[in-house]
């Protein structure tokens, strides 16, 4: 007998990524006839919906939904109220999935009674350049990455703290709760937490892959990161528990704290001043060492310590900047 799924696509101007995302599911070796596609769309302004539309001219099991607020996980939510499968499958419009993906993912789920299982991302961009190109490689090294499993790989089943686009199946969402529609970012990496700490196992199996197509350029680089560095801090605060978070989330705050607060302390107590070019130094020569052994015909040293340095600097300065507004808030909640 086989299982049905409900593939879940939050959605926002996809216009670049919709119909390879689309495409790759329709190619899938799952049955149609046990399959539903709810994309979840956040009001988007260009030409999403259209090409959403010729789709669902074809194929009846395709759907779509409307979230006025555009908020992620009110997406998820509004998705997994409306599933009928016995199997809830989160995707994202800006990858694409091979054919054995579904199949796979709802066969470990049950060899393995898990909670959620994973696949690995394997990095890619749509416009190849020596920029796209470095940012391909940053995304997919430890150290640009931390040690997020998803994105560097596993050579075999580990049981993790997150995965990406993951199959659960639908008794998860009653015994565990929905998405935390407070969180504009990290919904995904906060439910996860919340499974574990619930009793829930959760996998990354190690033969599943699909492609997630990165953003392409510094600037979208830098606004991306920002905003996951800001959310991790105000993760913290509406969940009232850094569990839903792991050390690497915070180790571009802590690098960028290391500029910041010897500079200040500098003015009574000179001597800490040094602690400024040892950390700025360490780190610039430890990207160079990186960027050097990472160096390839697709793009340059340059543009990947130029790269490293946007990254951990964006994501460090959104933690900073969230770090401000919890402490805003603090004071302001006391007075």
């Amino acid at each position: 007998m086989i299982d049905n799924i409900s593939i879940l696509i939050p959605i926002y101007n996809e216009e670049q990524y919709i119909s390879k995302c689309i495409e790759s599911i329709l190619e899938s070796d799952y049955s149609k006839e046990n399959m539903e596609i709810i994309l979840i769309d956040g009001g988007s302004d260009d030409n999403t919906l259209k090409i959403i539309d010729e789709y669902h001219k074809k194929y009846n099991f395709i759907k779509v939904l409307h979230n006025k607020e555009k908020i992620v996980p009110i997406s998820m939510n509004l998705g997994i109220r409306e599933a009928k499968g016995e199997y809830i499958i989160r995707l994202d419009a800006h990858a694409s999935y091979p054919k054995d993906y579904f199949s796979k993912l709802v066969k470990y789920h049950k060899a393995l009674g898990a909670a959620n299982v994973g696949a690995t991302i394997l990095t890619d961009i749509r416009n190849k350049n020596v920029k796209s190109n470095a940012i391909k490689l940053i995304l997919s090294h430890p150290f640009g990455v931390g040690n997020s499993d998803f994105r560097t790989g596993v050579t075999k089943i580990k049981e993790v703290d997150t995965v990406p686009f993951g199959c659960f199946h639908r008794s998860v969402f009653k015994q565990f709760g929905f998405y935390d529609e407070r969180l504009v970012r990290n919904q995904d990496i906060e439910l996860n937490k919340r499974i574990i700490n619930g009793g829930g196992k959760i996998y990354l199996i190690p033969d599943v892959t699909c492609t997630y197509f990165a953003r392409e350029n510094f600037t979208d680089l830098a606004k991306n990161n920002f905003s996951n560095g800001k959310w991790n801090i105000l993760t913290a605060y509406f969940t009232k528990t850094f569990h839903s978070l792991s050390l690497r989330h915070f180790i571009p705050l802590l690098f960028i704290l290391s500029l910041l607060l010897p500079s200040l302390l500098t003015i009574w107590i000179p001597i800490v001043g040094w602690i400024v070019p040892l950390s700025l130094g360490s780190y610039l020569a430890l990207v160079i060492i990186i960027s050097l052994k990472l160096n390839s015909k697709e793009t340059t040293p340059l543009y990947l310590v130029t790269g490293f340095f946007i990254l951990h600097l964006s994501y460090g300065l959104g933690s900073l900047i969230g770090l401000f507004s919890v402490v805003k808030k603090y004071f302001k909640g006391i007075q």
